[in-house]
């Protein structure tokens, strides 16, 4: 993969109209690969491999959160960054993940080509499976690339979406506390 990648960037470089002999980007195709293996790395994970079996026994039954995780992603129709932050609430039901594992989670999905709405349901239908809680909750805010650096070019625009499944779609206390819980 890291040959073809570093070919295609140099194939890049060249239709743009520069010379990839240039001092400084003689490496960048190999650079660039490197970058584009790493971005992408959640298409080389799965679930199991990174929840590593962090799921413990609990009597804890109300509503856990874990809020401002960082993310960053690439559009999957321009192929340029998104970034922002995740906040996701669960119910338990007798099980428990352990914390860092939903940061891993998050990495996981964004770290492939996306659409935000995509990757808001993938997370919380992954938490809903590692953990089998009784409802979980997934916002995801990010500002796009896409729509700042090209196009319309709006600085100050974000983007905001959310999933509820289980309790929190169901009972509009639960989904309001999460939401008043996330506004801080």
């Amino acid at each position: 993969m890291h040959d073809q990648l570093k070919n295609s960037y140099h194939e890049i470089i060249t239709a743009v109209g520069e010379d990839p002999q240039r001092e400084g980007l003689l490496d960048t195709p190999k650079r660039a690969a490197k970058a584009m293996e790493y971005l992408t790395k959640g298409y080389r994970q799965t679930l199991e491999e990174i929840t590593n079996n962090a799921v413990f026994t609990s009597d804890a039954d109300d509503m856990v959160l874990i809020q401002d995780i960082e993310l960053y992603s690439m559009c999957e129709h321009h192929l340029l960054p998104f970034v922002g932050r995740c906040h996701i609430a669960y119910i338990p039901n007798g099980k428990v993940l352990g914390l860092s594992k939903f940061a891993r989670i998050v990495d996981m999905f964004a770290r492939r080509f996306q659409i935000q709405e995509q990757l808001t349901h993938q997370i919380a239908k992954a938490v809903e499976e590692v953990t089998g809680a009784k409802g979980v909750g997934v916002i995801v805010e990010a500002k796009h690339m896409c729509m700042m650096m090209r196009g319309v070019e709006k600085q100050n625009s974000s983007m905001r979406t959310s999933v509820m499944l289980g309790n929190f779609r169901a009972d509009p206390k639960t989904r309001n506390e999460f939401l008043q819980l996330v506004k801080g």
